[in-house]
């Protein structure tokens, strides 16, 4: 009976921390859908039109190499030019995940 018991127990725990998982996975799912959907530079616009739309970079760094690589950062991205084209824009870190990440974070350094 003990052994049952104990049997009962482990699975229900182990059920438990499936459905933790799987719960933490959807929210991740969620917020990346999120940020997927957020207004920023799309590739192929132009400096002008990025400046247009967004306004002014916080910074604006030199261009390096050949061809000309330039990025402008904002208060959540960052754009990488080749010549005056947009390759890619990159989230900053944290713009996924946000400050339950960082809460998580502390909670877990707590200890």
């Amino acid at each position: 009976m003990t052994r049952m018991t104990l049997t009962r127990n482990f699975i229900m725990a182990l059920m438990m921390s499936f459905s933790a998982t799987v719960a933490a996975d959807v929210l991740l799912i969620e917020q990346v859908r999120e940020a997927g959907m957020m207004d920023v530079p799309s590739n192929g616009m132009t400096m002008n039109e990025v400046e247009s739309r967004y306004g002014q970079p916080n910074t604006r760094g030199p261009a390096v190499g050949n061809p000309p690589i330039t990025r402008w950062v904002y208060d959540r991205w960052s754009v990488f030019f080749e010549y005056d084209v947009v390759l890619y824009t990159v989230l900053d870190e944290g713009e996924v995940l946000g400050d339950e990440a960082e809460a998580e974070d502390s909670d877990s350094t707590d200890g």
